[in-house]
């Protein structure tokens, strides 16, 4: 008979974890999720005898209480918390005996820290989705029914593991602090291409306050706001901060305007903000302990002095309630640089991500050709070590294991890559047409600009319309040419997961439908499911409600299956996402009321409306069509360009880029 506990009481946003999370699946814009302090987690489990990574529960701020029918032994970890068995105290950091039918009751934190780790020995049996039991709410999978737990839900224990049970050694246990110090790597955007030296100077010497509004998605911060070593990010957006998408790290300090934001586990694969500074593996599990109010210094250092992820006992440093440095790698970031035909950038992000970039920062399906050959050329060689290839629109993040190929060793095996991958120019890929409904300016939209501008700002230059925003920096004459652009274009697939979940970054292959804006700032906090919206040339369908910042201009159908592993409709078998990167999208209108019908429809497993046709695509016929319209694509951008120009005059008259 399968041992259990039943919720009586489910604290404060619990839900089931397991370590190193759900890997592999970066790429198409599904987090690792898993614990957000692993270090603490992976002490009780090690305790009580359990495998490090079995999966137990998370809880922030309260624990949950717990009736165990058979007798088990627990282990208690995390932020300072009263812990009771029965009715008596009992310590945490150290395996306790819970007899048959009774009650663990886990209390609120009552010191520094923010996440409290219940760890059960033989673990939590929970079903695995895409090989991991960590639960991500948002995505509305994993753990217990993709949910924190409720009063009554019964989970089942794993066998109970045969080594004997220890306390956590008192030098091992983490140094909880409400004034952190946290370790970062330079890069992979630093100075003087993206900030200023005094920006840098300033980001090391601030006391950064957490701020209330965050969660396992990111850490947000209170700043100074940078001066900024450019203006705009040109066709990437009109505020310097924006960038071509590109994959981000776990950990890495993302600018989302002038918003400094820790991204977290639950945090977004792929975005268009820059990134100063990213937090080495070791030090991530303070992300966990961050609670509102504390205070943040980043503390540079060198990627080859950063402690071990694997180490769980003095190696680690956690122990330590200050980092020891002598300071960072000096190099901004940039590890390397190799000339050429295209010119490549291999950029730090972290101590086990390198970002490769190609070429100039510019839109151009040459250079993400290039990402193309090169990511399948490193997943065809399947190189120990080697952990998750992201694709961005001019870069691929190449994530790694330091302690089986050292980022010195990776950098060598991409210098030979270069070598031997073919010339952009030969490239032929499949390419499939997908044709998808499109509810214009759909009221869910319109929901969600009106909640922005009610509790983040209403004086933003895009309220209270977007499209009428995305009208005016591309100098067009109506809305109806919004419109008109938007169901011309065939849009081509060049990222997934920009914001999570299979949702595609796509960019229209003629250059005379590429409508440029710029993004929220700061971004919004809801975007419903499935929204279609515009920042800088590129164009992305939300898979999931969450935060946002692209302009606005309607709602389509899911581009992600919940019913997975069951296939639904368009879905293929094995794959919860129904996208591909070089996919070709194009659109038809439909009325709110019919898009909801096809909703419906496609979350009943039927066609839901998406038409898919298979194709290729070839970048030297793209070159071709190029050549032969090239006067009428530059008298498109002249004309672009001075509305693009008029609009930041406005900006700056308006002291947009002084807003702090």
């Amino acid at each position: 008979m399968t041992a259990k506990c039943t919720v009586l009481r489910p604290g404060m946003g619990t839900t089931v974890q397991d370590y190193p999370g759900r890997t592999g699946y970066w790429q198409i814009g599904v987090p690792p999720s898993g614990p957000m302090d692993d270090l603490s987690f992976r002490l009780g489990n090690v305790a009580l005898g359990n495998p490090e990574g079995v999966a137990g529960f998370e809880a922030v701020m309260a624990g949950p209480a717990l009736r165990f029918d058979e007798p088990t032994q627990v282990c208690v970890t995390g932020a300072p918390t009263r812990v009771t068995v029965d009715g008596v105290m009992v310590p945490q950091w150290r395996p306790v005996a819970v007899p048959a039918g009774g009650v663990l009751d886990v209390g609120a934190v009552s010191g520094p820290g923010l996440r409290i780790y219940v760890l059960v020995a033989g673990g939590l049996d929970v079903p695995e989705f895409l090989g991991s039991a960590a639960t991500f709410t948002l995505g509305r999978f994993g753990g217990h029914e993709g949910r924190t737990l409720r009063e009554g839900d019964t989970l089942a224990l794993g066998e109970t593991p045969e080594a004997r049970p220890n306390p956590v050694p008192a030098e091992a246990v983490p140094a909880l602090s409400r004034h952190w110090e946290i370790a970062v790597t330079e890069g992979p955007h630093g100075a003087p291409e993206f900030f200023t030296r005094a920006d840098i100077e300033t980001l090391y010497r601030t006391d950064y306050e957490v701020h209330f509004n965050s969660d396992r998605t990111g850490v947000r911060l209170i700043g100074p706001q940078p001066d900024w070593a450019r203006p705009d990010g040109g066709e990437a957006g009109l505020h310097p901060s924006n960038i071509h998408d590109n994959a981000y790290s776990v950990g890495a300090l993302d600018f989302t305007g002038d918003t400094p934001i820790l991204l977290g586990p639950d945090g977004p694969s792929l975005g268009g903000f820059v990134c100063p500074v990213t937090v080495v593996a070791a030090d991530r599990w303070k992300l966990g302990q961050l609670a509102p109010g504390n205070t943040v210094r980043f503390a540079p250092v060198r990627a080859e002095h950063a402690a071990s992820r694997r180490e769980l006992g003095l190696g680690r440093r956690a122990s330590l309630p200050a980092v020891l440095s002598a300071g960072g790698d000096g190099d901004d970031g940039v590890i390397a640089r190799r000339d050429g035909d295209t010119a490549v950038t291999y950029r730090r992000s972290g101590d086990d991500n390198v970002l490769v970039e190609y070429g100039d920062m510019t839109l151009d399906l040459a250079l993400r050709s290039r990402v193309h050959a090169l990511h399948q050329h490193l997943a065809a060689d399947s190189t120990a070590g080697l952990l998750d290839l992201t694709p961005g629109i001019r870069s691929l993040q190449v994530r790694v294991d330091p302690d089986v190929l050292p980022v010195s060793t990776l950098l060598g095996l991409l210098s030979a890559a270069e070598d031997a991958i073919p010339a952009a120019n030969e490239l032929v890929v499949p390419s499939r047409t997908v044709r998808m409904p499109l509810s214009w300016d759909d009221p869910a939209t319109r929901e969600a600009i009106a909640r922005y501008m009610h509790g983040v700002r209403s004086d933003a230059p895009w309220c209270p319309w977007n499209i009428e925003f995305i009208r005016r920096m591309n100098g067009l004459e109506s809305v109806n040419d919004v419109f008109d652009t938007v169901f011309g274009a065939d849009y081509m697939v060049l990222g997934l997961g920009d914001v999570y979940l299979g949702a595609p970054v796509a960019t229209p292959l003629d250059p005379r439908h590429r409508l440029v804006t710029t993004k929220y700032n700061p971004a919004r906090t809801w975007t419903p499911e499935n929204a279609v919206g515009i920042g800088g040339a590129y164009l992305c369908i939300y898979g999931m409600e969450g935060p946002g910042g692209y302009q606005f201009v309607g709602r389509t159908t899911q581009v992600w299956n919940h019913r997975h592993p069951q296939r639904s409709g368009p879905f293929e078998d094995g794959t919860p996402w129904l996208l591909r990167f070089f996919d070709r999208i194009s659109w038809y209108p439909v009325e709110p009321e019919e898009l909801l019908d096809l909703r419906a429809d496609l979350a009943a497993g039927r066609g839901g409306g998406i038409e898919i046709g298979d194709g290729s695509f070839s970048l030297v016929e793209h070159e071709a069509f190029l050549d032969t319209n090239s006067d009428s694509i530059e008298a498109f951008r002249a004309r672009q360009a001075v509305a693009f120009g008029d609009e930041r005059r406005r900006w700056a008259e308006a002291g947009e880029f002084a807003r702090g």
